[in-house]
């Protein structure tokens, strides 16, 4: 991975120019790879493994902050869905904005420069689920 997304925008994480590393001849001097992988030739397994090993080389030089708050991202996104469906699935938004709270209440002060990002959009999601169990639970209103 070589980004990562934010409500901020994508981040690069990782160092060096990744897209280089990509097209340049194999270290061992061996001959160069073959066309691309894609629809007409699957990826074979040294080249699987290749990338694996290159994947976690890039996660393992990404501050673990920076990977656990793009989880949460995605736990954001997730209560976010289920809170926007009609109607909206209330339990299943419960259940991923309370992991979003565990994750970024119970490490307040290391989740980095996007911390109050996460706060503000717990914050956030939140009051839209209050609002909307609200308005399930009092349903139609009487004439």
């Amino acid at each position: 991975m070589s980004t990562l997304w934010t409500p901020g925008g994508e981040r690069p994480v990782g160092g060096g120019d990744q897209a280089g590393r990509a097209s340049a001849p194999p270290a061992d001097g061996g001959p160069p790879p073959g066309p691309p992988p894609g629809p007409g030739r699957p990826e074979t397994e040294e080249e699987l493994e290749a990338r694996m090993t290159e994947l976690r080389t890039q996660l393992s030089q990404t501050p673990a902050s920076l990977v656990v708050a793009n989880h949460c991202f995605g736990l954001f996104e997730l209560a976010a869905l289920h809170l926007s469906l009609q109607p909206p699935q209330l339990e299943e938004a419960r259940l991923a904005i309370d992991a979003l709270g565990a994750v970024v209440e119970g490490l307040a002060g290391r989740l980095g420069e996007e911390e109050e990002h996460l706060k503000e959009g717990l914050t956030q999601l939140r009051l839209a689920f209050v609002q909307l169990h609200t308005a399930t639970s009092a349903g139609p209103a009487a004439d």
